[in-house]
């Protein structure tokens, strides 16, 4: 007879965590196939890092056919999924159909760029989702510093000196913390910027603090590590308009940029929009087992799932790594239970606290409630990485120690192009040539 064979869509927290959790319970008395675009697991919290120069890309990296040695990996990018027929369909990296039947399902296909109907923002701005974005960031600050040390105009060197982040979030105020550190530096070296203004950032958001969803003594800790650094935060505030030479700022203000980083937050993948269940704010419903209804043999988890959360009755578990990561951790125990594997238990999880790293020695954190700041809460939030990666950890730490002996390196890889990293990853992508590249601008 056949084993069971057991999919799992997305190799996000959820995903990576409920393959490693089957592959340890069952070992090989089922087929275990996990269906992902790359052949790793993205630790996201560390981006930030790799966009400034501190780590380097593979160390964020890990690789998912040696850490999941009895889980089978496909290559590919689900778009089809049969619930009457038990079926996905995807397509590959070389742009070839595939198909697979499944006896069960763990949906966990993750989230994409959240988007408002803001004019010239899909065309002007770019996101902060994955490795391209991080690595096409990094090369661009990198660029736009250089080309402003080059130019004799005052106005052009101040809008390439100029960057704009939307969103105070977690990502958005990580983005602008390191981000600033590596401009300053990097301008401090540069001949034709040496002695003059420090490049400015502004970290815009609409709430009126930053890092709105944590506790507030976190929330004034960051403003004041980022205001002592320069960072322009303007809360209550958006922009209006985007455009090739600047941002429209809803006060009327027009800033000249070269840079906006978009951070405003994400949305569920619209595949589970496509599956005709029911789903709340995009979210696919789910019971507190994380299985699907009139679908047992399907569950969902992550950012994919609007999963009851049993410690605020009436509200669902916010979209957050902490909680991809138990999540799948609990989908792969009770599909491994429905195979006769322990018994089903419901998704509950009290916060533990969180962390921000804010670059450098600073950061804040709040373990166990307790509220921390500077060096001691940069300790917490480097140890918390340190234990939350599935691998890599030797290699991150090596090189948080390089960084903090050694000045960052300022050059660019030249990897990706502003084209390849669409901040609207639903529109059709516009085919440039190399003469045609913003980037050049």
């Amino acid at each position: 007879m056949s084993r069971v064979r057991i999919v799992i869509v997305g190799a996000g927290f959820a995903g990576y965590q409920a393959a490693r959790t089957l592959s340890r319970t069952l070992r090989d008395e089922a087929e275990i196939v996990l269906v992902n675009p790359n052949d790793y697991f993205l630790y996201l919290p560390l981006l930030p890092e790799v966009a400034a120069g501190v780590l380097e890309p593979r160390r964020v990296s890990v690789s998912l056919t040696q850490t999941l040695p009895r889980v089978r990996l496909v290559l590919g990018e689900v778009d089809r999924v049969d619930l009457d027929a038990r079926r996905i369909g995807w397509t590959d990296p070389e742009g070839r159909r595939g198909e697979m039947d499944y006896d069960r399902l763990i949906l966990s296909v993750g989230s994409v760029n959240k988007l408002l109907p803001i004019p010239g923002v899909a065309e002007h701005a770019h996101g902060f989702r994955g490795m391209p974005e991080a690595l096409y960031l990094r090369d661009h600050m990198i660029r736009q510093i250089e080309l402003a040390g080059a130019t004799d105009d005052p106005e052009e060197r101040a809008a390439r000196c100029t960057f704009v982040v939307v969103g105070a979030g977690y990502t958005g105020t990580e983005v602008a913390a390191h981000g600033v550190l590596l401009t300053d530096a990097l301008a401090r070296h540069n001949a034709g910027l040496r002695g003059g203004p420090r490049p400015r950032w502004l970290l815009l958001d609409l709430a009126d603090r930053v890092l709105p969803e944590l506790d507030r003594r976190l929330s004034d800790t960051a403003h004041k590590v980022l205001s002592k650094r320069g960072v322009d935060i303007r809360t209550g505030s958006s922009v209006k308009e985007a455009t090739a030479d600047g941002v429209l700022l809803d006060t009327g203000e027009f800033v000249a940029t070269r840079s906006l980083i978009w951070c405003v937050g994400v949305r569920p993948d619209p595949l589970v929009a496509e599956l005709g269940l029911p789903i709340e704010r995009g979210r696919l419903c789910v019971d507190q087992y994380l299985a699907v209804p009139g679908h047992p043999e399907v569950l969902a988890c992550g950012d994919a799932a609007a999963v009851p959360d049993l410690t605020r009755p009436g509200q669902f578990t916010p979209m957050t790594a902490q909680h991809a990561q138990r999540q799948g951790k609990v989908a792969g125990h009770n599909v491994a239970a429905s195979l006769g594997h322990g018994s089903r238990r419901p998704y509950k999880h009290h916060d533990l606290g969180f962390t921000v790293d804010l670059g450098g020695v600073q950061a804040a954190a709040n373990p166990l409630h307790v509220p921390l700041s500077g060096p001691p809460a940069n300790l917490v939030t480097r140890g918390y990485h340190l234990m939350a990666m599935p691998g890599n950890r030797v290699r991150v730490a090596a090189d948080w120690l390089l960084d903090a002996v050694l000045p960052p390196q300022g050059v660019q890889l030249g990897l990706v192009r502003s084209w390849s990293v669409p901040l609207d990853t639903e529109a059709p992508e516009k085919v440039r040539t190399p003469a045609e590249s913003p980037d050049d601008r």
